[in-house]
Order: C-alpha cells, then structure tokens, then sequence
C-alpha cells in the first residue's frame, strides 16, 4: 500500500500559529459581504491583539506587519489610523500597506508612502518597523545603495542584529537591485563575521549566494549543472560549516523566520551533496517549505519533498 503523502507547507507566516489564526480571522466567509460584516467588532481588532502580544520583540513585531500589512484591506488600515490616529501600531501598518500598494513611478503615491513611514517613525522612535517600510519603498523607488544606507542604520540601531534589517540591506547592495556582486558578498561576510553566536546573522554569506545564483540564472540563462557548481566552492564549505557550528547547533530560541533560514540551510546543504546534515535540517523544518531558496530549482516542490522523504526515512 501506498503511504499517503503529507501536504508541503507554504505561506509568508511561517510557523507563527497567531499570525495564521489572524490571517484566516480577518479572511471573510463567503457568507459576508464585508470583512467584519456582521459583528460590531471592528475590523482592525484582530491585528491590533496580535501586535499587542508581539510587545516590544522588534523580531516578531517586523515579521508580523510585513506579512499583514500587505494583506489587509486598504479600507481597513484606513479605518484603524481613522478609529485611532495617534497609535503607534496603527500608523506603521498603514504606512507598511500603503508602501505595499505604492505604485513607484507616481511620484504622489511615493511622497505619501513617505510621509506615512515618517509619521510612523515619530509615534514609536524605538520601533524599527518604518524604517524597514521605507527601505521597501526606496528599493522599489531604484534609490542606489548610498542613498539607503542611513535609513538602514536608523533601522540597524534600533535593533542591532535584527534578522530583516540585514536582509533588506541584501537585497538593496544585489545587483538585482542597485548594487554589485562584491558589494553584495563583502556586506553578507563581514556581517556574519561579526555576528554573535547564535545570531541568524551568520547565514547571510548562504543568503547573498543565492542571491548570486538567481542573479545569474536570470541575466546568463544558466544551466542547472553550472548553478549548482557555486555550491561547491571552498568558499561555500565554510559558509555551511559556519552556519551549522554557530547557528543550527547553537542553544539560542528560534527567531521569527528561523524557517526561513532553516530551509535556506537545507537547501544548501543538499546542494553541496551533505546529505545526512541536510536530514537533520530537514527534521526541524517539518513540512514548512518557503519558495525561496526552493525556486532556484525546476521543480520546487518536488525537491522539498523528495529530500524531506529522504529525511524521515
């Protein structure tokens, strides 16, 4: 008899049950006309709770408004900032969602997604949060990386070692965005070296290859035998080794998108070929894939699972 599969796993809230129970809460039933229709709960309440319970943990507090704030409804952050215009949480998600909508080449729609990540960073000046929201406007914006740079360190200082703020920076110094390779690469290394145990921040070098090999792919058309060369590079050995001895094997609490990071892990480690420490990766991600480092390859799903099987067998 066959054995029945269990389902792959894929959604931004990663394994933030609260933010899944939030997400489906704020989702209407067929039944309603409206989000909150129905009840004289409003509508904005649901997200309020969960960023209340989320207190001053920067980590899971930026993870949260990234993945709600573009899902919400605008009629919903309007009426938030409406019901309560001088709170904190309400002023960042509407500046997070109105970034998310902006569209980069109206220059109104971009000045008012500024002056909300503004009135946003007045109201909690310890929040990281509008700052992380106005580097995503200036990376849809195309500002260069000398341009970024400050409002990453306003970012930065406020929660050193925060996961997505040096990410975002990433993702800016890619020459996907406005950057270079050598950018890219002296930022994740000099970053992860100066990390403290534990830190996620240590795999950022296995998040800027992967970066190097979408870049590559998309602008050279590479195949997938020369893709998975940068896997076994010197280079990429010690980023592996570095990521596993001060990050996988450290006895630090999980951070907001350690699934992320788990699944990056894990899919460099099958790419070098390191098979019996990709199936103790694979043991503690479960079944929670995340598209990405999985979309580098033809089949993203059937990667996941196959090297997933592998780890339960």
């Amino acid at each position: 008899m066959l054995r029945r599969r269990t389902p792959v796993v894929v959604g931004p809230e990663l394994d933030d049950r609260h933010l899944r129970r939030t997400l489906s809460e704020l989702r209407p039933s067929p039944q309603l006309h409206g989000l909150g229709a129905g009840t004289s709960r409003p509508s904005w309440e649901p997200v309020a709770e969960l960023l209340r319970a989320a207190g001053r943990d920067w980590d899971r507090r930026v993870h949260r408004i990234s993945v709600l704030a573009p899902a919400l409804p605008p009629s919903v952050t309007d009426r938030w900032v409406a019901d309560r215009p001088q709170d904190p949480d309400a002023l960042v998600v509407h500046a997070y969602a109105r970034v998310a909508r902006a569209d980069s080449g109206n220059r109104s729609e971009s000045w008012e997604a500024y002056d909300g990540c503004m009135r946003a960073a007045e109201a909690m000046p310890e929040d990281p949060t509008p700052w992380l929201a106005l580097l995503d406007l200036m990376y849809a914006c195309g500002s260069p990386p000398h341009a970024v740079v400050p409002v990453w360190t306003e970012a930065a200082n406020r929660d050193p070692w925060n996961r997505t703020v040096y990410h975002r920076l990433l993702r800016h110094l890619s020459p996907r965005g406005r950057g270079t390779l050598s950018e890219m690469l002296d930022f994740a290394r000099h970053s992860a070296a100066r990390a403290p145990y534990g830190s996620p921040i240590v795999l950022l070098p296995l998040a800027a290859r992967a970066e190097l090999v979408a870049y590559r792919e998309g602008f050279h058309s590479a195949s997938i035998v020369g893709a998975a060369a940068h896997w076994h590079e010197p280079q990429a050995a010690a980023e592996i080794d570095t990521a596993l001895a001060k990050w996988f094997h450290a006895d630090t609490p999980p951070h907001a998108e350690a699934l992320a990071d788990l699944n990056l892990l894990a899919f460099a480690l099958t790419r070098a070929q390191r098979r019996d420490q990709a199936a103790l990766v694979f043991r503690r991600i479960g079944r929670d894939m995340t598209s990405r480092p999985w979309d580098l390859v033809p089949d993203p799903v059937g990667t996941f699972r196959y090297w997933w099987d592998r780890a339960r067998g």
